[in-house]
């Protein structure tokens, strides 16, 4: 490090400043700090790689090496400091767009939602003493934000399946958020794609239950109309046991019926247990039957939950 101070401060003399010689000296400077950042490394300290990357992006030259060492930066402080992780995939990903290298911004996108995850999902390993955890009521609407930045760059590069894959996490977000229109379409629309790949359509018929859950959060009457909508796009979740399970939900929805409701929940649980995510809809769902039942506090809230559910 300070070999690379040294080298760094010989190429800001008066002459330098004006004329922009010395480079060579910034280039031993940066190769003195790639070395010291790659030490750091092996005993946790990751600073260098900020500096780094800061050098490089004074240059107009080196702005990709100033985005790679920006994404170095974060893959490190993911073990230590998530808010630092998220700005250094942020710089990462600015660089990127502006070099127009779309795909590798979208990288830096889902690595940065990535970090969001882990701070929702409290999936922080107890030995690496996090020093610095995103707020939760801030994590969910960067996490979408990146996911959905992510995959507006991927369709842009004709990525479609990797697009896909971020709206499905920008969907279960919106909901979570209870932005449940908002999720109807992305769900709609993710179905709608895999519909049409013979690679992908049977996957559709999940999407399309998840659009019209999310519809019968808001309007029953919208998800009527979707669904109609849905089995003249796809036969295939015509068929499919999607689509008996949410048309038994939206009659007992519109019959009040929250008993009915639990018995077809039920019946399909029994084959396939429902995730968190959807037995939280699923709950919501079921009150607007008029079974008005309120979800206990306690340690085990998924268990809970799923005991009013059914």
């Amino acid at each position: 490090m300070e070999e690379g101070d040294r080298k760094l401060k010989k190429n800001t003399g008066f002459i330098s400043s004006i004329f922009g010689g010395g480079g060579s000296g910034v280039s031993d400077a940066i190769e003195c700090y790639i070395s010291a950042a790659n030490y750091y490394k092996l005993v946790f300290c990751w600073e260098t790689f900020i500096r780094v990357a800061e050098l490089h992006e004074k240059h107009s030259d080196s702005k990709f090496d100033a985005g790679q060492n920006f994404t170095e930066a974060g893959v490190c402080f993911r073990k230590v400091d998530f808010i630092k992780a998220t700005d250094c995939y942020q710089k990462a990903a600015d660089i990127y767009v502006d070099m127009g290298k779309f795909t590798m911004a979208a990288k830096a996108y889902v690595a940065k939602a990535e970090v969001c995850e882990s701070t929702l999902s409290g999936n922080i390993p107890e030995e690496r003493n996090i020093a610095n955890v995103l707020p939760k009521e801030k994590c969910k609407d960067m996490c979408l934000n990146s996911y959905l930045k992510a995959a507006d760059f991927y369709k842009g590069e004709e990525q479609k399946s990797s697009a896909s894959k971020c709206l499905v996490k920008v969907g279960l977000l919106a909901a979570e958020l209870e932005q449940y229109q908002r999720a109807m379409h992305i769900f709609e629309e993710i179905a709608i794609y895999e519909s049409e790949n013979n690679m992908l359509k049977y996957a559709s018929r999940g999407h399309f239950f998840q659009a019209l859950l999310c519809a019968l959060c808001y309007d029953s009457l919208e998800a009527e109309r979707a669904l109609k909508r849905y089995t003249e796009i796809s036969p295939i979740f015509k068929d499919s046991d999607e689509f008996k399970l949410i048309t038994k939900l939206m009659n007992s929805v519109k019959a009040g019926d929250p008993d009915g409701f639990t018995a077809a929940v039920e019946e399909k649980d029994k084959v396939a247990r429902f995730d968190t995510w959807h037995t939280s809809i699923l709950l919501k769902i079921k009150r607007s039957c008029g079974d008005g039942g309120e979800v206990k506090a306690g340690g085990s809230g998924d268990a809970e939950e799923d005991d009013d559910l059914r």
